[in-house]
């Protein structure tokens, strides 16, 4: 396994171009790139953090396109995953734009999310969740993840957690672009430092909210 070196700009270019040129022959001719800037990179970032968050995987570049309208073969992105448990933990991603840096949960099945709202509505747990997001936006993250658009049914209108109560999934994440450090060897530490703050939350859903 090689030391981690940085994300190279070659990484957020590729995908650049993937946009205009989302389609297999492009990608065969520019396929050394993929694996040079971006899976190779990554591959070596996640086993660094490992000892910290565990094991992570790379999600595959191709999209899944049997029930969808729009063909086009590939992600224009690259994300990668340190799960906790199912679906409950940290998230990297890379595209055109930049870095992402998150971390929570986004899958859900019945059960869970009535345990998720449950926790939310009591009085301890919930009032720990709330101080956990205000921490987290306080530290620059926005709350993300899928949600209704009134407060569910069984809970007051007027509650003091009816945002959160709204929440199917919920998630945190930061987009931090391009700075310079991220094609550098310090990308770690800077990641680690982002992940550290979301751990709250991740230990939060994984407690109470866990598949």
């Amino acid at each position: 396994m090689s030391t981690f070196a940085g994300i190279p700009p070659e990484a957020f270019g590729f995908y650049a171009q993937l946009e205009e040129n989302n389609n297999r022959d492009w990608w065969q001719e520019h396929k050394a790139t993929y694996e040079q800037a971006v899976k190779q990179p990554l591959t070596a970032l996640l086993s660094e953090l490992e000892p910290e968050f565990g094991p992570a995987k790379l999600f595959r570049p191709n999209r899944d396109i049997r029930f969808s309208l729009d063909k086009s073969p590939y992600k224009t992105a690259q994300g990668a995953f340190a799960a906790r448990q199912e679906g409950v933990g940290f998230y990297l991603q890379i595209n055109a734009d930049g870095l992402l840096i998150g971390g929570g949960y986004h899958s859900h099945t019945p059960a869970q999310l009535a345990r998720f709202r449950s926790a939310a509505d009591a009085s301890a747990s919930g009032s720990a969740l709330q101080d956990i997001v205000d921490a987290v936006t306080g530290a620059g993250f926005a709350i993300e993840g899928e949600k209704l658009k009134t407060v569910p049914r069984g809970f007051a209108r007027d509650h003091p957690r009816a945002e959160l109560l709204k929440h199917k999934s919920l998630s945190a994440g930061v987009e931090v672009g391009q700075p310079g450090w991220v094609s550098t060897p310090d990308a770690k530490a800077e990641i680690e430092e982002r992940w550290r703050k979301l751990r709250p939350l991740v230990e939060w859903v994984g407690r109470y909210a866990s598949p």
